[in-house]
C-alpha cells in the first residue's frame, strides 16, 4: 500500500501528478458542493434542522461513510478502477486522466452557478469514459462488462427510489392514523434527520470511493502499476478525499440544499423521513454490489416519489425536469468534453 511518503516522491518525480491530483480533487470538491448537499437537503426544508447544522452532519456522516464503507467493501472503487483502461504510457495515461477531470469540474461548476444538483458521479463516469477512447482509439480502452454497472444502477437508483419513497410514505399515514398529529410531526421530524445521516453516510460510502478510485488510479499510473498492484487504498487517501468533499459542502452546499429541499417538492416531516430512508437503502443495495449509482439521482428520485404520494400536483415537475434533462446530457456532454480534452492534451503536452 502506497505510504504517503511515497507519495510525495512520486508527486517530486512526475509533477504532473500533482496537476492530476489537484485537478481531481478539485472534482471532489464540487461533489462536495453538489451531490452531498443534495443528501441533507430535504430535513432542512422541513425546518427539521438548520443549514449549518445540517452541513456539519453531512461533514461527519461523509468521512465515516468514506472510511467505514472502504474497510468493509471496495466493490464500488473496484468497478470504476475496471471500467476503463488508458493504456500502457504513464505519461499518456495521466494526461488524459487531467482531461476528464477538467471536464468534470467545468460541468460540475456550471451546474452549480445554476442552483442544478447534478450527478457528479455521470459526470466522472463519462469523463473518464471518453478520455479513455481518445487515448485507446476505440473501444478498447472501455471495460463494458463494468460500464454495463451503470446502467444497472441508474435503473435501480431512479425505479427503487422512487417506489421505496412512494410506497413508504403511503404506509405511514395508515399506520399513523390514530396518532396524534403533533407528536407525529415531531417524531417524523426527529427521525428525517436520522434519515438525512445514513444519507450522507452512504454518500460517503459511494461518491467517496469514486473519486478516491480516480485520485489511486493517478498514484498508481505515475508508478506503471495498476491499484491493485500498488496495495489498494490508504488510509491518508480516504482522510484527503473526506477532507476536500467536507470542504466542498461547507462552500457551496446552501444553493442545492434550497434547490432541493426547499423549491422541487414542498415535503412534510414523514414525507422527508420515507425519502431518506428509501434513498439509504438503495444506496446501501448499490454500494455492497458494486454498482457506481448517483447519490443525487437517487436521492432526487426518493424525494419525488414521497412527494407524489400524497399528491402529484405538489411536486415542482418543472424543475425536476430541468434536474432529468442535466442528467440526460451529462453522458454524452461530459463524454465528449473528456474526449476533446484529452485528444488536445495530448497534442500540447
Amino acid at each position: 500500500m502506497v505510504s504517503f511518503a511515497q507519495f510525495l516522491e512520486a508527486l517530486a518525480s512526475n509533477p504532473f501528478l500533482a496537476v492530476v491530483m489537484v485537478l481531481v480533487l478539485g472534482t471532489i470538491f464540487v461533489n462536495g458542493a453538489t451531490d452531498a448537499a443534495n443528501a441533507i437537503a430535504e430535513p432542512v426544508g422541513t425546518r427539521s434542522i438548520g443549514v449549518d447544522e445540517a452541513i456539519l452532519m453531512s461533514v461527519i456522516c461523509n468521512f465515516v461513510g468514506l472510511v467505514a464503507m472502504t474497510l468493509i467493501s471496495t466493490a464500488v472503487a473496484d468497478t470504476m478502477s475496471g471500467m476503463v483502461d488508458f493504456g500502457g504510457d504513464t505519461h499518456a495515461a495521466l494526461i488524459a486522466l487531467a482531461a476528464a477531470t477538467v471536464g468534470i469540474v467545468a460541468w460540475g461548476v456550471g451546474a452549480w452557478i445554476f442552483g442544478i444538483p447534478t450527478s457528479e458521479s455521470h459526470a466522472l463516469i463519462a469523463g473518464l469514459t471518453g478520455a479513455a477512447l481518445a487515448v485507446s482509439g476505440g473501444l478498447d480502452g472501455v471495460n463494458m462488462g463494468e460500464w454495463a454497472k451503470v446502467i444497472y444502477g441508474l435503473v435501480l437508483s431512479t425505479v427503487l427510489g422512487y417506489l421505496a419513497g412512494w410506497t413508504i410514505a403511503k404506509v405511514i399515514p395508515i399506520m399513523c392514523a390514530k396518532a396524534d398529529r403533533r407528536r407525529a410531526n415531531d417524531f417524523f421530524g426527529r427521525m428525517q434527520v436520522y434519515g438525512a445521516a445514513g444519507v450522507a453516510l452512504m454518500h460517503g460510502a459511494q461518491d467517496g470511493q469514486k473519486f478516491m478510485s480516480t485520485a489511486m488510479l493517478a498514484i498508481a499510473l505515475s508508478m506503471g502499476k495498476s491499484i491493485q498492484e500498488v496495495g489498494g487504498f490508504p488510509l491518508w487517501l480516504e482522510v484527503l478525499c473526506a477532507a476536500t468533499m467536507a470542504i466542498g459542502t461547507a462552500v457551496g452546499g446552501k444553493k442545492i440544499i434550497k434547490k432541493v429541499g426547499m423549491e422541487m417538492v414542498p415535503l412534510e416531516k414523514y414525507q422527508g423521513f420515507a425519502a431518506s430512508v428509501s434513498a439509504t437503502v438503495s444506496l446501501l443495495i448499490a454500494t455492497l454490489t458494486g454498482l457506481p449509482v448517483s447519490t443525487t439521482h437517487t436521492k432526487t428520485a426518493a424525494i419525488m416519489g414521497a412527494g407524489a404520494a400524497k399528491n402529484p400536483r405538489s411536486v415542482n415537475w418543472g424543475i425536476a425536469k430541468d434536474m432529468v434533462l442535466t442528467w440526460v446530457f451529462t453522458f454524452p456532454g461530459c463524454g465528449v468534453i473528456g474526449y476533446v480534452l484529452a485528444k488536445l492534451f495530448l497534442i500540447w503536452f
